[in-house]
């Protein structure tokens, strides 16, 4: 290539990459805009150890069980303790945990583990519950319900007395009584730099195991096959939710069993339940009609969506408890009856999983009712 040449190629790449640096420099006209600080103080809301980003206010123990009835027990249990749906929240630890800063019964391997028993900072249930929680309408919560219930966790954990109130200025004092504060550690160097008392090199430096290595594991002994379903379908009998799932013990091992001569094709995988889609709560709900013995169907799912009656129960599927058109078959007429179970909870006639007292209206329990009652059409 001519000296010529070669100029030319080295301005052109230069004008194209000048024009490249250019454009990554300037903003594309018409498209996107810088986030207003209103914006980027709405996703801005994570709170640190350190509880710099906790938002000034405070909630009661006994604001934040009125909180807890209504939005949380049907999954977590009157008291923390259900764990039908998702493991324990409550239980475990001590007065001296409370002392020590360490849940001693973590060290017990064949315990259970409930959040207060791991869970090491109070900002990180304030964190979450304000993020997360309801299950249903995430974010949903105010400053003093989020406050209030963290109260309440840590009222029935023990940590704050019957009549306190949680604030962000007592926080920190609160965070001293954690019963597993002391059993986080830094040293692992998981976070970057020492600014929770970590370290700034990384756990990399592991060596592998090259010896005395754990061979392939063998299968010492199998579940005959008529003893499957000895105590029931267990796949009916674990969590809907979370890591565990029960095997559907209605129907043969899958293949994996030594001399089983079930092919995947024999064994179908279970239908998963399907739910009714929560979509956006709406902000103002009609009139309830229930006082004319009239209900309308969609007035009566938008009052089980705000309510938060979908979180339990799908149209036509069994979730937590059971399906609108299964109690609508059940208790065909009998508005009354429903009408009082909504408002006042029960347990035992579906199940072992309660549903716990509902905080809504006498009116919206009726135009529920009323539409179960009358077979829970769409």
């Amino acid at each position: 290539m001519s000296s010529f040449k070669q100029l030319v190629l080295a301005v052109a790449l230069f004008g194209v990459g000048g024009l490249a640096v250019a454009q990554v420099a300037s903003k594309f006209p018409g498209v996107g805009r810088d986030a207003t600080s209103k914006e980027v103080q709405a996703w801005d809301i994570d709170v640190r150890p350190d509880f710099k980003g906790l938002p000034v206010g405070a909630g009661s123990v006994a604001k934040g069980q009125e909180v807890w009835e209504g939005k949380c027990a049907s999954c977590h249990g009157i008291f923390g303790d259900s764990n039908e749906v998702f493991s324990p929240i409550v239980g475990g630890t001590t007065a001296d945990d409370i002392k020590t800063g360490h849940a001693a019964k973590l060290k017990d391997p064949t315990g259970g583990r409930t959040t207060l028993m791991k869970v090491a900072t109070v900002s990180t249930l304030w964190d979450y519950i304000n993020r997360a929680m309801p299950w249903t309408q995430p974010k949903s919560l105010t400053t003093e319900e989020v406050y209030a219930v963290t109260a309440f966790m840590l009222n029935l954990g023990g940590v704050v007395p019957d009549n306190f109130t949680l604030s962000d200025k007592n926080m920190a004092e609160v965070q001293g009584r954690m019963p597993n504060r002391n059993g986080m550690t830094t040293q692992h160097a998981m976070w970057p730099g020492k600014e929770f008392g970590g370290t700034s090199k990384a756990d990399t430096r592991n060596t592998a195991c090259m010896k005395d290595c754990v061979i392939e594991p063998k299968v010492a002994s199998i579940l005959p096959d008529y003893a499957r379903n000895q105590h029931g379908n267990l796949a009916e009998q674990n969590r809907l939710v979370g890591p565990q799932r029960g095997a559907d013990t209605t129907r043969p091992e899958a293949p994996t069993m030594a001399g089983s001569k079930v092919t995947a094709a024999a064994t179908p995988a279970l239908k998963a339940p399907v739910a009714v889609a929560a979509g956006p709560i709406a902000t103002a709900v009609p009139a309830p009609a229930a006082a004319t013995g009239a209900s309308d169907g969609k007035l009566a799912l938008a009052l089980a969506q705000k309510n938060a009656c979908v979180a339990c129960h799908a149209m036509d599927a069994k979730l937590l408890g059971p399906s609108f058109s299964a109690i609508a078959k059940k208790h065909a007429g009998k508005v009354d009856y429903l009408a009082g179970k909504i408002k006042g909870g029960g347990a035992g006639v579906w199940g072992a999983i309660p549903m716990p007292a509902q905080s809504l209206s006498e009116s919206e329990a009726k135009t529920i009712a009323a539409w179960l009652a009358a077979g829970a059409g769409k």
